[in-house]
């Protein structure tokens, strides 16, 4: 598809949702989609696990051998407060983009039958689901709460601006995951994420310049009092304690944020912000594309395919199949 227009402005929103609580989060979501779209941006991008909590500091009470009886009640109010695909409240998703005429970008945490998954949705103006995309690997504790992704969510899908896709979190740790996308053809790579040492900053750089492509990575800003009051990791009685060695807070800060937007040669757009909750902007220019891979394509000129081989299986993940 011929590109439909020069620029584009994007919006990567660095908040922090009402944890545990989906309608409230629903809410927050349209309340900041509709302050992107006033400012217009035509693609509104939310981070990791935003509907409706990254469940920090804590494994349900998991422990090799046992599970406690408190953490599987905290995991039936977490599977309570995911999002199925279709539902009800996924309409709400799809009514936001559509009623704000944007493109939308949001991690969610997805349940499907009994499980539950670490989702990135892309939802286009007119409130169609374009893409789904699970966590291929999810990251350390994170394994006991979230299932894996399969090769079928590894596509990007064409708006008319640009084609779209990205991974998640420590995804963008895995070499092979990303090459599948510059394969596809990726433009504008969305890198929603829960990591915010400095650090990541720099892994976001290298992807733009690597895959001369736009990344926007968005990570939550996020409080002790983005939680209820009686999440167990929180209460006074618990034995976990904050950077510092003491009793948590609830001003006390979970992720620091360091969303940023950065162009194809690598170079900030919107520089990382942290410590606080803000909606970056940036107006991406669509012929930095082609120029920046005049000298540069991973997948075309710069690419080795009588040495280097990659195979993607693109068939979903289903353990039974059944046949007449």
């Amino acid at each position: 598809m011929a590109r439909t227009q020069e620029s584009v402005k994007v919006a990567a929103v660095q908040a922090a949702p009402v944890a545990f609580d989906l309608a409230a989060t629903l809410k927050k979501v349209e309340t900041l989609t509709a302050e992107a779209a006033s400012q217009g941006a035509e693609l509104v991008a939310f981070p990791e696990a935003f509907v409706s909590a990254y469940p920090w500091r804590y494994a349900f009470g998991a422990t090799v051998g046992y599970r406690e009886p408190e953490g599987r009640k905290w995991y039936a109010k977490y599977y309570d407060s995911s999002i199925a695909i279709p539902s009800t409240e996924f309409e709400i998703l799809e009514n936001i983009a559509r009623d704000n005429k944007v493109n939308l970008s949001i991690g969610i945490v997805e349940k499907a039958g009994s499980t539950l998954y670490c989702t990135a949705v892309l939802i286009g103006t007119d409130g169609t689901l374009l893409s789904r995309h699970r966590k291929l690997i999810p990251t350390a504790a994170e394994r006991l709460i979230w299932g894996r992704g399969s090769g079928d969510s590894l596509n990007v899908v064409d708006v008319g601006f640009g084609k779209i896709g990205g991974l998640i979190c420590w995804e963008n740790y895995m070499p092979l995951a990303r090459v599948a996308l510059y394969q596809r053809g990726i433009d504008i790579y969305i890198a929603p994420t829960a990591d915010d040492p400095v650090t990541w900053a720099a892994t976001m750089q290298h992807i733009a310049k690597e895959g001369r492509c736009f990344v926007i990575s968005i990570n939550q800003f996020c409080q002790v009092s983005d939680f209820p009051s009686d999440y167990p990791p929180f209460t006074p009685e618990s034995h976990d304690r904050n950077p510092e060695g003491k009793p948590w807070i609830q001003d006390d800060i979970l992720n620091h944020g360091g969303s940023c937007i950065v162009g194809p040669m690598g170079n900030f757009l919107a520089e990382p912000v942290r410590d606080k909750q803000e909606i970056i902007y940036a107006t991406l220019d669509l012929s930095d594309l082609t120029e920046a891979r005049m000298d540069f394509d991973a997948v075309g000129s710069y690419a080795r395919p009588d040495i280097f081989t990659l195979n993607v299986n693109t068939r979903p993940g289903v353990n039974v199949n059944f046949e007449d």
